[in-house]
């Protein structure tokens, strides 16, 4: 039941929530799944791309956090002193705002098209926004 598929833009990528690493964050995201959304590249974090989630609450505090989540980490920053978002990486971040340094939980390792990733952040780069999904795989 952790196994989840993301589509971004044109690529579907596999990979698992961290169930045991992030329990609070992965049974919150769960409830909200499918999810849909938009993903803008990063400001000030390096090669990323994220959503911007505003005051959305995921009442979850700090779990399996990181500032500097690997290439197909996605991470939740539940809040605070930035707007709530979703990051995923793909490339090198230090996850940061105008505020300075964040640290958001790692809830989702991308497993399967993690050869697609440094595509999507050119396209999201050079082209702008585009869709991301994120649902349960099927079977």
């Amino acid at each position: 039941m952790n196994d989840i598929t993301v589509t971004a833009g044109p690529y579907i990528f596999k990979g698992r929530l961290e169930t045991e690493l992030a329990p609070k964050t992965s049974a919150a995201f769960l409830k909200v799944l499918p999810y849909d959304s938009q993903i803008v590249h990063v400001r000030w974090s390096g090669e990323g791309v994220w959503v911007p989630l505003g005051e959305t609450d995921f009442e979850v505090g700090y779990e399996n956090h990181t500032s500097h989540p690997a290439p197909g980490h996605v991470i939740l920053y539940p809040g605070g002193i930035s707007e709530t978002e979703i990051l995923l990486a793909y490339g090198g971040v230090d996850f940061s705002s105008k505020m300075g340094q964040l640290a958001g939980n790692h809830f989702i390792t991308l497993t399967e098209g993690l050869e697609n990733l440094p595509a999507l952040g050119k396209l999201v780069l050079w082209e702008g926004a585009q869709a991301i999904r994120f649902e349960l795989t099927a079977g």
